[in-house]
Protein backbone atom coordinates (compact mmCIF):
# COMPACT_ATOMS: atom_id res chain seq x y z
CA UNK A 1 0.00 0.00 0.00
CA UNK A 2 1.26 3.61 -0.78
CA UNK A 3 0.93 6.34 0.68
CA UNK A 4 1.83 9.63 -1.69
CA UNK A 5 3.02 12.45 0.17
CA UNK A 6 3.38 14.53 -2.35
CA UNK A 7 -0.72 16.08 -3.70
CA UNK A 8 -0.05 15.24 -7.44
CA UNK A 9 1.44 12.60 -9.16
CA UNK A 10 2.64 14.99 -11.95
CA UNK A 11 5.16 16.29 -10.15
CA UNK A 12 8.38 16.70 -10.84
CA UNK A 13 9.59 14.51 -7.55
CA UNK A 14 6.64 12.00 -6.17
CA UNK A 15 7.47 11.22 -2.60
CA UNK A 16 6.05 8.02 -0.70
CA UNK A 17 5.37 5.91 2.04
CA UNK A 18 5.07 1.91 0.72
CA UNK A 19 4.10 -0.96 3.22
CA UNK A 20 4.39 -4.14 2.64
CA UNK A 21 3.88 -7.93 3.76
CA UNK A 22 6.00 -11.04 3.90
CA UNK A 23 5.21 -12.27 0.64
CA UNK A 24 4.14 -9.05 -1.50
CA UNK A 25 5.50 -9.43 -4.90
CA UNK A 26 7.16 -7.08 -6.71
CA UNK A 27 8.27 -7.93 -10.61
CA UNK A 28 11.89 -7.49 -11.29
CA UNK A 29 11.56 -4.01 -13.30
CA UNK A 30 13.91 -1.37 -14.58
CA UNK A 31 13.28 2.14 -15.34
CA UNK A 32 13.68 3.10 -18.59
CA UNK A 33 14.18 7.02 -18.18
CA UNK A 34 17.22 7.85 -18.29
CA UNK A 35 16.25 10.65 -15.79
CA UNK A 36 14.10 7.86 -13.21
CA UNK A 37 16.35 6.94 -10.62
CA UNK A 38 14.57 5.65 -7.31
CA UNK A 39 15.71 6.29 -3.99
CA UNK A 40 14.97 4.44 -0.67
CA UNK A 41 15.17 4.41 3.16
CA UNK A 42 13.53 1.97 5.10
CA UNK A 43 11.80 3.50 7.80
CA UNK A 44 10.86 -0.12 9.35
CA UNK A 45 11.49 -3.86 8.83
CA UNK A 46 14.13 -5.01 6.34
CA UNK A 47 14.17 -5.92 2.50
CA UNK A 48 15.75 -7.56 0.54
CA UNK A 49 16.95 -5.65 -2.68
CA UNK A 50 18.49 -7.66 -5.96
CA UNK A 51 20.28 -5.93 -8.89
CA UNK A 52 20.13 -8.12 -12.20
CA UNK A 53 22.28 -8.12 -15.73
CA UNK A 54 20.51 -8.10 -18.49
CA UNK A 55 20.41 -11.95 -18.75
CA UNK A 56 18.65 -12.46 -15.18
CA UNK A 57 22.26 -13.21 -13.27
CA UNK A 58 22.46 -11.69 -10.09
CA UNK A 59 24.92 -8.78 -10.04
CA UNK A 60 24.21 -7.92 -6.16
CA UNK A 61 22.18 -8.47 -3.44
CA UNK A 62 21.89 -6.13 -0.39
CA UNK A 63 20.28 -6.76 3.10
CA UNK A 64 18.30 -3.31 4.09
CA UNK A 65 16.73 -2.27 7.03
CA UNK A 66 16.62 -3.42 10.35
CA UNK A 67 19.86 -5.43 11.76
CA UNK A 68 21.56 -4.44 7.92
CA UNK A 69 24.36 -2.89 7.16
CA UNK A 70 21.95 -0.40 5.28
CA UNK A 71 19.12 1.86 5.88
CA UNK A 72 18.53 2.78 2.27
CA UNK A 73 19.53 2.31 -1.64
CA UNK A 74 19.85 4.29 -4.37
CA UNK A 75 18.68 2.29 -7.95
CA UNK A 76 19.71 4.32 -11.17
CA UNK A 77 17.80 4.15 -14.19
CA UNK A 78 17.98 1.29 -16.90
CA UNK A 79 18.89 -1.10 -13.87
CA UNK A 80 16.83 -4.50 -13.33
CA UNK A 81 16.12 -4.64 -9.52
CA UNK A 82 13.70 -6.27 -7.87
CA UNK A 83 13.10 -6.76 -3.55
CA UNK A 84 11.72 -9.36 -1.16
CA UNK A 85 10.14 -7.55 2.32
CA UNK A 86 11.49 -9.80 4.80
CA UNK A 87 9.91 -8.68 7.89
CA UNK A 88 5.72 -8.08 7.83
CA UNK A 89 5.23 -4.25 8.22
CA UNK A 90 7.94 -3.27 6.43
CA UNK A 91 7.54 0.37 5.52
CA UNK A 92 10.16 2.45 3.24
CA UNK A 93 10.06 5.72 2.02
CA UNK A 94 11.00 6.27 -1.24
CA UNK A 95 11.76 9.44 -3.87
CA UNK A 96 11.52 9.17 -7.60
CA UNK A 97 11.55 11.85 -10.03
CA UNK A 98 7.81 12.45 -11.52
CA UNK A 99 5.47 12.86 -13.01
CA UNK A 100 4.27 8.89 -11.93
CA UNK A 101 4.37 6.68 -15.18
CA UNK A 102 3.36 2.97 -14.09
CA UNK A 103 4.68 -0.33 -14.75
CA UNK A 104 4.66 -1.06 -19.08
CA UNK A 105 5.51 -4.70 -19.96
CA UNK A 106 8.78 -3.22 -21.60
CA UNK A 107 9.66 -2.18 -18.06
CA UNK A 108 9.16 -5.74 -16.39
CA UNK A 109 12.05 -8.58 -16.76
CA UNK A 110 11.07 -11.36 -19.30
CA UNK A 111 12.37 -13.64 -16.57
CA UNK A 112 9.97 -12.10 -13.64
CA UNK A 113 6.96 -14.26 -12.98
CA UNK A 114 3.50 -13.17 -14.92
CA UNK A 115 0.57 -11.14 -13.23
CA UNK A 116 -1.55 -13.48 -13.59
CA UNK A 117 0.63 -16.63 -12.44
CA UNK A 118 0.37 -16.67 -8.17
CA UNK A 119 1.83 -19.94 -8.24
CA UNK A 120 5.20 -18.53 -9.65
CA UNK A 121 5.10 -15.31 -7.73
CA UNK A 122 5.15 -17.07 -4.80
CA UNK A 123 7.87 -19.62 -5.61
CA UNK A 124 9.61 -16.44 -6.53
CA UNK A 125 9.35 -14.74 -3.50
CA UNK A 126 10.31 -17.92 -1.66
CA UNK A 127 13.26 -18.57 -3.31
CA UNK A 128 14.59 -14.65 -3.01
CA UNK A 129 14.08 -15.15 0.96
CA UNK A 130 15.93 -17.93 0.95
CA UNK A 131 19.36 -16.25 -0.38
CA UNK A 132 18.51 -13.22 1.95
CA UNK A 133 18.86 -16.09 5.00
Amino acid sequence: MNYNLHSDEAEPVNRLLNAMHRGTFVPVHRHLNPALSESCVVLRGRVGVVIYDADGRVVERRLVGRKADACGFDIEAGIWHGLVVLEDDTVLFEVKQGPYTPLTVENIAPWSPDAADKEAQQAFVKALEQSFE
